[in-house]
């Protein structure tokens, strides 16, 4: 907007919707700060834990982030991606702890059912993993409830038993913004500060922000194959199958995750705000649009987030 225009009517209730979900975002992170002994904020590098580190900074301040940043990591992760997370965190001073999904497969707690399996599945294990070598009693996490159904159903303050599992039908109540944060011995919780946000508030809110992202999210060449109604990227993790037929097509990735799970989507937006615009204009949901793993029911995803699942 230029400096010189009065806002619309649009723009104001827009910065006016922002500023809420921002500070009840603010709000959660600072509870968990008070509340908890040992968090740590889950962090991939990816848009969703990006507008989280910077709701983040504006709680704590730069440079004072009061927990450790973690991403567990499948070892098949866009190298964008890792080396931006890798960045963020040197740039805010923050610590950086990565566990890795190989990791679990030398110590043989993951064992793959065949060598092209995705591991993306695989990283509840290494994520409770983690969980008890540093004793975690929460973790903060970029879900949101658009996303799909199983994420609709669960709490901000998702309790975990000892496990590390989701019971959905013993969830804790959450009403006038009271949060039950007690835990017994060896539970924890998943904190989800922008569960009630969307993929356009999240766009509006990088636009707005001017919150710097991967390359991936923005239109860029890329060679594809199309496969069961989704562009799969080539690479030496996804190679095109026999008779399939590689293009060339200008794409950007709406989410970014796994490279054997996580597709691009036909695009030209350059910035923030042509994001915003095809976002509106999106009428399939972010995951359901680009990963090849969430070509599930709700109740296999349900019965994942049950196991550990982020």
């Amino acid at each position: 907007m230029n400096a010189m225009t009065e806002p619309t009517h649009f723009e104001r209730l827009s910065n006016q919707h922002l500023d809420a979900l921002e500070e009840e975002t603010i709000f959660i992170l600072r509870e968990v700060a008070a509340a908890f002994e040992r968090p740590a904020l889950l962090f991939s590098g990816g848009k969703d834990s990006l507008v989280m580190l910077k709701c983040a900074e504006k709680a704590f301040g730069a440079g004072n982030l009061p927990y450790p940043l973690l991403m567990i990591d499948t070892g098949h992760n866009f190298h964008e991606v890792t080396d931006f997370r890798d960045l963020r965190a040197r740039e805010l001073g923050a610590e950086l702890i990565v566990r890795s999904v190989e990791d679990s497969m030398a110590r043989g707690t993951v064992r793959l059912a065949h060598p092209g399996e995705s591991r993306n599945v695989h990283q509840s294990v290494t994520l409770l993993e983690a969980i008890d070598e540093f004793r975690f009693d929460a973790l903060i996490g970029g879900a949101r409830r658009d996303e799909e159904k199983a994420r609709a159903k669960e709490r901000i303050f998702s309790h975990r038993d000892s496990f590390g599992q989701w019971q959905p039908k013993a969830q804790r109540p959450e009403l006038w913004t009271l949060f039950n944060t007690r835990l017994h011995p060896g539970e924890h919780f998943r904190v989800f500060p922008i569960s009630n946000w969307t993929e356009l508030d999240v766009w509006q809110y990088i636009d707005r922000e001017d919150i710097a992202l991967p390359s991936l999210y923005y239109t860029h060449k890329r060679d594809v194959v199309e496969r069961k109604g989704l562009l799969v990227p080539v690479t030496d993790l996804t190679p095109a199958k026999v008779g399939e037929t590689i293009k060339s097509c200008d794409v950007r990735f709406r989410t970014v995750g796994d490279i054997t799970c996580t597709c691009p989507v036909n695009s030209l937006a350059a910035t923030a705000a042509e994001v915003v615009i095809e976002t509106l204009q999106a009428d399939v949901s972010e995951r359901g649009a680009t990963r090849m793993d969430d070509k599930t029911s709700e109740a296999s995803m349900e019965k994942r987030k049950k196991d550990g699942y982020f």
